[in-house]
Order: C-alpha cells, then structure tokens, then sequence
C-alpha cells in the first residue's frame, strides 16, 4: 500500500548508515542512500520530531550458512556517516544483531515520547531495515519504509523484500513523498 499518512508522533529511525556498512558495495549508490537519509532527518528535525539512528556493532551468535566475518572491524567502521548531520536531539541505538528492537531500549525511547509509527531507511533492505519493520510491525507502531531510500547488497533480496514483503509490514514511499506528507 503506498504511503498515505503520517501520525503527528511519528518518528524516523535510519539503518547501519555507519561507516563500515556504506563502505560496502550495494545494489544501489550508498551515497544517495546516505543523501535521501540526510533529506529525511533534516525534514523530521524541522519539524520536531524524533530521528533515530542506529548502528550496528556485532552479530547475533546462531549458526547459519552465511559464512561469518571473522576477525574485528577496521577502525570506524561504527561510526555513523558524516553527512547525516547528527544532532544532540537524536536518539542513537547500538545494536549486536539485524533488528534495531531487540535487546535494544528502541522501544522504550520512542514510547516515551508517543511515537506512534515509524519511516524506516537504510541499509540493508533484507536485514536491518526488514528485521526493524517486522519488530516494529508487530509492537503495533504504523510503520512506512522508504523504497528510494534504502539498498542491499543482493539486487534480489532487494527487490524481494520491496516488492514483497515490506508491503505486508508496512506502507512505503519515496523520500519525496514522505517529506511532502510531513507538511
């Protein structure tokens, strides 16, 4: 279902656009994931309401037939990009697995402040962005996913879960289309 509104309490929270992530290579030009991502959080600032960024350090611990990085990050890899403006007011979440809810305080901090739904943009459209739309799907906030402004590194899983499975989680839309719905 294509985006048709936004709550007054909604909130943007931006996926693994860190360092190390957008280093990677993606079906899409990180960089113009980092820029939609930038447009957003500054569109959701102006208006006063939360942007979330969130980065991941780790991975869960369960076998799987992905072969697993082995050894430590290079330096920074962490560290969230530049171009993303980050303010005092964001909220910044740390999380060891895909999903930005679990084992996370995700929740807590947006229902402290009322946020109602979600827009969720980043990187990777079948891990990070998938699992936090899934979370966030089922603890009952309205959830809106960004197609312009999210990549994977597989074209297929990306398209996949475009196509197939966001819109059975969420509403989704273009960067310009979500700004416009924010009035």
């Amino acid at each position: 279902m294509p985006v048709t509104t936004l709550d007054t309490t909604t909130a943007l929270v931006l996926i693994d656009l860190q360092k190390g992530i957008v280093a990677l290579p993606t079906a899409h030009p990180s960089q113009e994931i980092v820029e939609r991502g930038a447009r957003l959080a500054a569109a959701f600032r102006e208006r006063g309401l939360p942007v979330v960024l969130v980065r991941v350090v780790g991975s869960a611990p369960g076998r799987s037939e992905a072969p697993l990085r082995s050894g430590r990050p290079p330096a920074g890899f962490a560290d969230l990009v530049p171009e993303l403006g980050r303010e005092e007011s964001d909220i910044v979440v740390t999380k060891h697995t895909w999903g930005a809810f679990h084992a996370t305080d995700l929740d807590l901090q947006l229902r402290r402040r009322g946020v109602t739904q979600i827009v969720l943009a980043g990187i990777a459209t079948g891990a990070g962005v998938e699992s936090t739309a899934r979370a966030a799907h089922e603890h009952g906030y309205h959830v809106t996913v960004v197609t312009d402004a999210v990549t994977d590194p597989d074209p297929e899983v990306h398209r996949i879960a475009v196509e197939k499975v966001l819109p059975r989680l969420a509403e989704t839309g273009t960067t310009d289309e979500v700004i416009k719905l924010l009035g």
